[in-house]
C-alpha cells in the first residue's frame, strides 16, 4: 500500500493537463491525466445530479406541511430517498478513484529546476571555501573515530544489528555542541536578520522556535505530510498505527493540520531536534563504512509555514541559513540545484548541500531544503485568511540545519591532525568550554 500522499490543485489540472503531465513526466511519475479528467466531470455532473434531487425531497416536503401525505407523494418520495442514496453511493466510489489519482500527481518542478533523469544530472551552482589539503594522507572518519573509540559499531550491531553505533566520548559533547550553537544562531533575531541582508532577501527577521517533536506519528497525520514511504523508509510499530519519526520536519508539518492560522502569525519558524530512523532499503552496500548512512541518526530540521506570497523567500532564506552554519563551521561546499527527478514527489524546488570529505575524497550530502508551495498544505489542510479576508491554504518549507552524523564526519575528516586527532571548529569551542582538540 502507498502513503506517499500530497495533492495539486484540480482547478490547476483542469486548466493545464498537457502540462501537468508533461512536468509529472519530467519527475518520474505517469499519470493518467485525461481520466482523472473525466473522473472529475463525472464527479461534478453526479454532484449536480444530487443537489436536483434534494431540492425535489425539499419542494415535495414543503408541499406536505399541514397535511397528510397523498400516496402518490408517499410512493415519489420513496423513490426520490433510494435514487440519493444510490447516487451518494455512486458518488463515494468515483471520489474514491479521483482521489487515488490527484494523489498520484506530484507537485509541479519551479521553472529554474534542471530537467533530469537522476541525481548525475543535479547542477552545481556555487562553491564555498578551499578544498582542504594536509601535509600527510588523510584518513576517513571511520578511520580516526573507530581507531579511538568514538564510534563502536560492532557493539551496536550486538544489540541492534548493523547500521547502528555507539557514539561516545568527545564526538558527543561535540554533538551536544552543535546543537547549542544551532539553537543560538536561530533563535536570535539579530543573527537572522544579518543572514537575510547578507542574502539579499525580502523577508522578515523573525526567529526560529526550538522545537522538540514527537518521535513517532500516527497514520493518518503521516499520511497528509506527503513523506510517508513505508516501503522504502519507514519503519511502523507492529501493534499500533503508529510509525518511528524518519526526520523531525515529519511531526513539525503537521502540527497544524485542519486549522486556519491568524496571517499575523506568519512565518512560523521552528528549528525542532529529532531522532531519527530510516530503513535505508535499498542502499546496502553503500556508505557501510563509518556513520553516513545509518537506521537512527539525530538531525537539526527547520519548518517553516507562510503565506503563498512569502513562501519561495522562505526557501531561499533556509538555504542561507545552511551556508551560514557551514560557513561558521569553515567547511568547504558546494551548492547543488537538484534535477526534476531528484527533487521529490512533493517539492517544487529542492536543493542540496555537500561537504568536501578529504579522506574520503568525496563530496557527502549533509544539507536539503525542500519548498512544497501549497502541495503539501492541501492534504493537511493548513489555512490562512488573505489580505481581502478569503482562506488560502499555507505554503510550506523545510531544510536540515545539521544532520547530527554526517556534520560530524565532515568536522572529523577535515579537522584531522597527524596524529589521528580531531581539532574543534572555533564556533563550538565555547559550548565545550574552551576544549579544542579531541
Amino acid at each position: 500500500m502507498s502513503y506517499n500522499y500530497g495533492m495539486l490543485d484540480i482547478r490547476f489540472i483542469r486548466e493545464n493537463p498537457e502540462l501537468v503531465a508533461e512536468k509529472s513526466k519530467q519527475k518520474g511519475y505517469e499519470v493518467d491525466i485525461a481520466k482523472l479528467l473525466q473522473l472529475d466531470k463525472r464527479r461534478r455532473e453526479m454532484l449536480s445530479d444530487i443537489e436536483t434531487v434534494r431540492a425535489q425531497r425539499n419542494e415535495l416536503a414543503e408541499q406536505a406541511k399541514g397535511q397528510p401525505p397523498s400516496p402518490e407523494a408517499v410512493e415519489k418520495g420513496k423513490h426520490l430517498k433510494n435514487h440519493l442514496t444510490d447516487c451518494e453511493a455512486r458518488l463515494k466510489s468515483v471520489e474514491e478513484e479521483l482521489s487515488k489519482l490527484l494523489k498520484a500527481v506530484p507537485n509541479m518542478p519551479a521553472n529554474d529546476v534542471p530537467v533530469g533523469t537522476s541525481e548525475a544530472e543535479n547542477v552545481a551552482t556555487k562553491e564555498w571555501g578551499e578544498k582542504t589539503q594536509f601535509d600527510f594522507e588523510p584518513k576517513t572518519h571511520w578511520q580516526i573515530a573507530e581507531t579511538r573509540g568514538l564510534i563502536d559499531k560492532e557493539r551496536a550491531a550486538k544489540v541492534a544489528g548493523s547500521r547502528f553505533a555507539y557514539i561516545k566520548g568527545g564526538l558527543v559533547k561535540m554533538q551536544f555542541a552543535i546543537m547549542q550553537f544551532v539553537a543560538e544562531t536561530l533563535t536570535n533575531e539579530e543573527t537572522v536578520k544579518k543572514i537575510i541582508q547578507d542574502a539579499e532577501l525580502d523577508v522578515v527577521s523573525k526567529p526560529f522556535v526550538p522545537v522538540l517533536p514527537p518521535a513517532i506519528v500516527n497514520s493518518k497525520a503521516y499520511e497528509v505530510t506527503s513523506r510517508l514511504d513505508a516501503k522504502e523508509t519507514t519503519y511502523k510499530l507492529a501493534d499500533d498505527e503508529l510509525w518511528l519519526n524518519a526526520s523531525a520536519e515529519h511531526s513539525l508539518c503537521n502540527m497544524y493540520m485542519n486549522e486556519i492560522l491568524p496571517a499575523e502569525m506568519l512565518p512560523i519558524r521552528y528549528i525542532g531536534y529529532s531522532t531519527s530512523f530510516r530503513r535505508e532499503a535499498g542502499t546496502y552496500g553503500k556508505d557501510t563504512e563509518g556513520i553516513i548512512r545509518m537506521h537512527q541518526f539525530d538531525k537539526l530540521e527547520m519548518e517553516i509555514f507562510s503565506v503563498p506570497e512569502s513562501g519561495l523567500g522562505e526557501h531561499l532564506l533556509l538555504i542561507a541559513v545552511q551556508e551560514y552554519l557551514m560557513q561558521q563551521l569553515n567547511l568547504p561546499y558546494r551548492v547543488l540545484n537538484k534535477c526534476t527527478a531528484d527533487i521529490g514527489k512533493a517539492n517544487a524546488r529542492g536543493v542540496d548541500i555537500e561537504a568536501w570529505l578529504p579522506g574520503d575524497k568525496r563530496y557527502l550530502e549533509t544539507h536539503t531544503a525542500d519548498y512544497m508551495t501549497d502541495y503539501q498544505a492541501r492534504d493537511l489542510q493548513t489555512r490562512t485568511k488573505n489580505g481581502g479576508g478569503k482562506t488560502v491554504l499555507v505554503h510550506t518549507n523545510d531544510a536540515t540545519a545539521f544532520a547530527m552524523g554526517r556534520t560530524m564526519v565532515a568536522i572529523i575528516e577535515n579537522y584531522q591532525t597527524a596524529e589521528g586527532k580531531i581539532q574543534i571548529p572555533q564556533v563550538l569551542r565555547t559550548y565545550m568550554h574552551g576544549q579544542n582538540i579531541i
